[in-house]
């Protein structure tokens, strides 16, 4: 019987890069030279290098798409001069550089959540009420502000622990800080959705009352496969429903690249080993 193929086949997904271009130059000349990229987000920071490797993804358009993470969207609160940069990030060299400006806008203009044939991107995770096709919708509402003038105003509101559950009815800063925390800092949520945004061990070390999001039981999404990075302590997982792509190559891991398939036994997965460039205990 022959297998049945989709357009995604070709397409290899990227783990957190995190500033890591010499890896990111490694692992690419290990990929197929002409296969289309998909990374998950957090392209920038704790790395030795988040310009070079912020300049070589916006550079491998449109072969290369990207989905926002935390720490991208730091960084453009940081440059928007409305957050402070904290003790361990390795950002001045993007803010420093001459192109600068070209790259942030760059950024900002990229999306939260890509979805693509039965696969769903993005860097964190989603909440078990939303729908594929809803966390799309709701990834638009903040890329457009985002996007938009007022897009300083939206980063020095969005930060913080607060609306840490999905309501229908949200409205305004709330509504969008929800869905900015579930889809780039979500690992553990209750089973009706509240998020747990302080843990951030594996699996084991799940606080009563919590487990991880894409364990839920009737989450909404779960015919879809979710592709994400995000949970170096949780590593590489390979389920039909989930792709988990950050092996932490920041913090002397791995950087993972799989290709895009449902069945689990049909990724082709390419690592390269990676040097410690930050302490997770510092």
């Amino acid at each position: 019987m022959q297998a049945n193929h989709t357009a995604s086949d070709s397409v290899f997904a990227i783990g957190d890069l995190q500033g890591c271009a010499p890896s990111y130059r490694e692992l690419l000349a290990k990929l197929p030279a002409d296969a289309p990229l998909r990374f998950v987000g957090d392209l920038v920071n704790r790395g030795p290098a988040s310009l070079e490797t912020l300049r070589a993804v916006k550079a491998m358009a449109p072969r290369a798409r990207t989905v926002l993470g935390n720490h991208d969207i730091h960084l453009l609160a940081v440059a928007a001069g409305v957050r402070k940069k904290g003790k361990s990030d390795t950002l001045d060299d993007i803010l420093n550089a001459p192109d600068c400006e070209d790259l942030l806008t760059w950024l900002r203009h990229q999306p939260l959540a890509i979805k693509e044939d039965n696969f769903l991107i993005v860097h964190a995770g989603v909440l078990p009420q939303w729908t594929a096709n809803q966390v799309i919708d709701l990834a638009h509402e903040v890329e457009a502000e985002l996007r938009g003038p007022n897009w300083q105003g939206l980063l020095a509101d969005i930060f913080g622990n607060e609306a840490d559950r999905w309501d229908d009815g949200l409205r305004g800063i709330e509504r969008h800080r929800v869905i900015v925390n579930a889809l780039t800092r979500l690992r553990f949520c209750s089973a009706d959705g509240v998020m747990d945004l302080k843990t951030k061990e594996g699996l084991g070390k799940a606080p009563a009352g919590v487990m991880p999001w894409f364990d839920v039981p009737g989450r909404r999404t779960a015919d879809t496969t979710v592709v994400c990075g995000h949970w170096s302590t949780l590593g590489l997982v390979m389920r039909p429903d989930l792709m988990a792509l950050d092996t932490g190559c920041v913090w002397g891991g791995q950087l993972t690249a799989a290709r895009l398939a449902r069945d689990p036994g049909d990724r082709t997965v390419i690592q390269v080993d990676c040097p410690q460039y930050s302490d997770p205990f510092a």
